[in-house]
């Protein structure tokens, strides 16, 4: 499997962020890896896709002329490749070294049957989940449990409004969306907003809880998206964010 055979528009290819290039990559990276006499090198791999050179080179790669461009992005790729652990130092070689090797991961996603499904698994940055529910749904995501991770970033926005609100714990749901957020009196709704707005954000917590935790509490949802699944928890954080915003208002003298 030859890098020009997953991307073989190299205008494609120089599009592509560092992250979705790398992944797309690794199918590439493994079979150069069990090429004989070969040892997984950025100065071993690059010749051989970008101009025809080096060991084991295919001399029908991308157009010469666009050599720099492509090297350039895909010298990025590798080095993403290596941030995320998924190229790491090779074991059979001491002391400093360029070889790598495939990760454990990275034996498994090169392998994956749907290349787009992988890269989208990772798109889901860290940084931009609100703390309140960074640690945990991340990693829940990135063990492919999406209707966990979904299930529990609303619940965590649950809490949140009750804890905000001072409500009690009996209130869950819609229901509490709407005593928290009521156009007239909810505790957490911004009077200083007009009125529709006001009930628009009102029926954006109850809808969003109404559509996504009780869905995932009352039967099997079966979400498998990893885009859809990211999402919804970038709208969990984002509730999160205002919900609390409330507090600071609320705490402020």
């Amino acid at each position: 499997m030859r890098l020009v055979n997953i991307i073989p528009d190299v205008d494609a290819l120089l599009a592509m962020e560092p992250d979705e290039l790398g992944l797309r990559m690794l199918p590439a990276l493994a079979a150069f890896a069990r090429e004989p006499g070969i040892s997984v090198m950025l100065s071993y791999f690059l010749p051989a896709v970008v101009s025809g050179q080096g060991p084991r080179a295919h001399l029908d790669q991308y157009p010469s002329h666009r050599r720099n461009e492509v090297h350039i992005a895909l010298t990025e790729a590798w080095a993403w490749l290596e941030g995320q652990a998924l190229l790491v130092p090779a074991q059979s070689h001491v002391g400093p070294h360029d070889v790598r090797m495939l990760s454990r991961k990275a034996q498994r996603l090169a392998t994956e049957a749907n290349p787009q499904r992988a890269i989208s698994a990772h798109r889901l940055a860290k940084d931009t989940l609100h703390p309140a529910i960074r640690e945990d749904i991340w990693a829940l995501y990135h063990r492919d449990k999406y209707d966990t991770a979904v299930f529990e970033a609303m619940r965590a926005i649950e809490i949140a409004v009750r804890d905000v609100g001072g409500f009690a714990a009996r209130d869950v749901g819609a229901a509490l969306m709407r005593k928290a957020f009521d156009v007239d009196n909810g505790p957490l709704t911004d009077m200083t907003a007009e009125r529709g707005e006001r009930q628009a954000l009102s029926d954006l917590f109850a809808g969003t809880m109404g559509t996504y935790k009780n869905a995932q509490s009352h039967r099997k949802v079966g979400l498998d998206d990893p885009d859809e699944a990211a999402e919804i928890l970038m709208l969990a954080s984002h509730l999160l964010r205002i919900v609390y915003a409330r507090r600071s208002r609320t705490a402020a003298p």
